[in-house]
């Protein structure tokens, strides 16, 4: 049993009674993901049903968004404001500090039963009662009982902010892919791909969104974005960036860990000796090239926020942030800015265990490899 991009495609089809993927600009990407799966990921069986799920899924929902559209062309006349970017390195707060940007009602967020299923789009008047929460909500709960360490690795509730994997991932290019499965060709690949036309897609995505549930200034988060800083750009040229920072020696076996859990639903093979050395380098090329996209952009655009600064005092690290990049903190932001915070303590869903020589890695080496990084960023990192 193999994955197969023609079947999966079909059952998307069968699923919804569509035809039509649009522009056909998901098929790369697919083929691509789809060969690596199969020749590289050594998937067990369960592990191959997850994914033929999980691919299904993504077509499924791009089917409906062409039929909203073709139902609806007007859509295609909302206006995407901004959007803020929370970037940087996974597991340095980009969670918690796009949590709080969330919490600010100027801004709308990307809510994790919305991107799973974006169609029906999503209404005002419903959209604190949708019943895709309480599907979302229990797919979670499944998920945590069957893996019980994610929840404290991980932990998301269904109507908190989400990073935006979905939405790249209707056309099958995202770095996100490399957490279900070891797929080094596919990454090789989506990591020089022409990332345009997944981003205009990744617009297209949030009109529908927004069409009947505004507000229009989105706030959107995922460390992937720093692989493609340059394409996202071409599609959102008002974008601004929320860069958060944390030694990266300390992120490296905290992204290793979770990796190495994730992969593991959906194969046996153990990969812990040589995920560091793949992830050092992985995330050096994405820090990289957002550094030198800044350079290149300026810093205007860009508020540097520390791992450490969100954890003691998020309320005035958000303050400042929002002044750098001219956005007002006004006080109803500040206010529910604050009674967020409040309510939620770092590590109250627990804490993870790692250790970075688990993934054949030292503090020195990734020292080492980041020093371009330390050094320009010495005072928060």
């Amino acid at each position: 049993m193999t994955l197969d991009v023609a079947a999966l495609e079909d059952e998307a089809r069968e699923r919804t009674g569509l035809r039509d993927f649009g522009d056909g600009s998901h098929r790369e990407g697919l083929e691509r993901l789809v060969a690596a799966l199969n020749e590289e990921a050594t998937l067990t069986e369960s592990g191959e049903v997850m994914l033929r799920i999980r691919l299904v899924g993504l077509l499924t929902s791009r089917l409906q968004v062409e039929d909203a559209y073709r139902a609806h062309p007007s859509i295609d006349d909302e206006v995407v404001e901004g959007p803020v970017f929370v970037v940087g390195l996974p597991r340095t707060g980009t969670t918690a500090l796009s949590q709080l940007v969330a919490a600010d009602p100027q801004f709308r967020s990307l809510r994790l039963w919305e991107s799973s299923s974006p169609c029906p789009p999503p209404e005002t008047a419903t959209e604190h009662s949708d019943p895709r929460i309480a599907e979302t909500e229990a797919g979670l709960a499944m998920m945590n009982q069957m893996f019980p360490l994610m929840d404290s690795m991980h932990h998301e509730d269904a109507t908190t902010p989400t990073e935006c994997q979905d939405l790249l991932g209707m056309s099958f290019r995202t770095v996100h892919f490399d957490g279900f499965g070891n797929v080094p060709s596919y990454l090789s690949w989506v990591t020089e791909c022409d990332m345009g036309g997944t981003y205009r897609y990744h617009r297209r995505v949030l009109r529908l969104l927004q069409w009947h549930c505004p507000p229009h200034l989105w706030h959107l988060k995922t460390p992937v974005h720093m692989f493609s800083l340059d394409a996202l750009l071409e599609t959102y040229p008002d974008a601004k960036f929320l860069w958060s920072h944390r030694d990266p020696a300390k992120v490296l076996g905290s992204v290793c860990s979770l990796i190495h859990y994730v992969r593991s639903w959906a194969s046996d093979r153990d990969d812990a000796a040589g995920l560091g050395a793949e992830q050092l380098e992985r995330w050096w090329l994405a820090v990289s090239r957002a550094m030198d996209f800044r350079a290149r952009l300026g810093d205007d655009r860009f508020a540097d926020l520390s791992f450490a600064d969100l954890q003691l005092d998020p309320v005035s690290a958000m303050e400042s942030a929002y002044e750098r990049i001219g956005m007002e903190f006004s006080d109803t932001s500040r206010a529910a800015v604050s009674k967020w915070a409040a309510a939620h303590e770092p590590g109250s869903h627990g804490r993870h265990s790692y250790e970075l020589a688990d993934f054949g890695l030292t503090v020195d080496r990734v020292h080492e490899r980041f020093a371009p990084y330390l050094e320009a960023y010495d005072a928060i990192a």
